[in-house]
């Protein structure tokens, strides 16, 4: 068996002790994907009883772009098999598409979940932005694998919790603060409290806009228990699950199609790639570390929502700007021998390069989420699992592919070929 070389060496009896599941049934859409995984990993640890259902169309996105993680993933069977050989937790697998509501409808069938989490959706903007079959793909997977999903609890588990991944997308960059799903508006002398308006910047984030009305209907229409979870980017790879042993070890992309910004930046740095900074690099999210997904996910299946409800929770724990994670890593990077340089790039995205940007981030914290915030150890040892694994970044890879202007109606066939 081998161990991830710049973790210390984890076991089994390293794992909680504590049966906090107690058995509960939770289903996990896309548990093969980066946060899946992860979640899927640290729901089982923890006496929860996982299936995961996946179609495997993540791995399917590499094979069509020439794209790979830069970590060596194995194949999902045995990942599944690998965990309950080291763990005694068995993972049940069912590989099918949520698209086929016959599929899911006898998954609902024959495992009965209690929860069911909705990481199952195309996942990245320039993705659905190489041209138009990539955004009919992503519109089509993502809303009707959703309307799909609420449809298979209303039928076969109503009082099945849905927690669905939303993103901080949604919102755009709007010049006031933004809320945790909900503002109340004053006009005209009468006041109600409303969604928060969307301002979706990709075919991919529009989506997700969908998503969210169409899950706001049914909760409403169906009684049905909903928990949206917008959350901001993620960054990092290590759980104290994945890291048992190697066969468990998550993805982490570096490329520009599906690498988020802090991961690609750690990267970049890590194999003599200058940091590419889009634009002018004021562009400010809300970011998170995986291991604190995994921490939110249980915290909302655990605290579920009530019936006839959606509720909205903002699931980031920090803001930084492109300017401010560039410039984090190049302050960290020397102490692993490293001496990164920033470049601005010509952004290929049509967003605000200087905004606003505070957005409201409670309810997790209210309900005990602790956060594990970004700091020289995690940028450290980031940089060493890029630095362990740099041989298999392929290079040309690395800059910006996927403009959103240039998106045409021709077929993508590369990942480092221009839209």
């Amino acid at each position: 068996t081998t161990r991830c070389a710049t973790t210390a060496p984890a076991s089994p009896a390293t794992l909680s002790a504590k049966n906090e599941g107690k058995g509960k049934r939770v289903m996990i859409v896309g548990g093969d994907g980066y946060c899946g995984w992860a979640t899927s990993l640290h729901l089982s640890a923890r006496g929860y009883k996982v299936a995961i259902v996946d179609n495997l169309c993540r791995r399917s996105f590499d094979d069509q772009l020439g794209l790979n993680s830069l970590t060596p993933i194995v194949g999902i069977h045995e990942r599944v098999r690998t965990w309950g050989e080291l763990t005694g937790n068995d993972i049940e697998l069912m590989v099918g598409d949520v698209t086929d509501y016959e599929f899911l409808g006898e998954s609902f069938k024959s495992f009965e979940p209690e929860a069911i989490v909705h990481f199952g959706e195309q996942r990245s903007a320039p993705y659905s932005m190489l041209d138009r079959s990539r955004a009919v793909f992503t519109q089509y997977n993502n809303v009707i694998g959703t309307i799909n999903c609420l449809y298979a609890i209303k039928e076969f588990a109503p009082d099945c919790h849905l927690v669905k991944l939303g993103t901080m997308g949604e919102y755009g960059t709007p010049n006031i603060d933004i809320e945790e799903g909900y503002i109340t508006i004053e006009h005209n002398g009468r006041t109600d409290t409303l969604p928060y308006p969307k301002q979706g910047g990709s075919f991919y984030h529009l989506s997700k806009v969908h998503d969210s009305h169409n899950i706001h209907f049914a909760a409403k229409a169906w009684n049905i228990a909903c928990t949206d979870l917008n959350q901001g980017v993620v960054y990092g790879i290590s759980t104290e699950e994945t890291m048992i042993d190697e066969r468990l070890i998550n993805r982490l992309d570096y490329d520009s199609v599906f690498g988020t910004a802090l991961n690609r930046f750690v990267i970049q740095a890590a194999v003599g790639h200058p940091m590419t900074v889009y634009g002018k690099g004021g562009q400010t999210r809300g970011f998170l570390d995986i291991r604190d997904t995994v921490q939110c996910l249980q915290i909302a299946i655990d605290n579920p929502a009530s019936k006839g409800e959606m509720r909205v929770f903002n699931q980031f724990t920090e803001q930084f700007s492109v300017n401010e994670l560039a410039e984090i890593i190049t302050k960290a990077a020397p102490k692993v021998g490293l001496s990164p340089e920033v470049i601005n790039v010509p952004n290929p995205r049509t967003e605000l390069e200087e905004h606003y940007y505070n957005a409201k981030n409670t309810n997790l914290k209210d309900l005990g989420m602790q956060p594990h915030l970004l700091g020289d150890n995690i940028i450290e040892t980031l940089l060493q699992y890029a630095v362990q694994y740099k041989d298999r970044c392929d290079k040309t890879l690395i800059m910006p592919s996927v403009s959103w202007k240039e998106s045409g109606s021709k077929v993508v066939t590369h990942g480092n070929v221009k839209a």
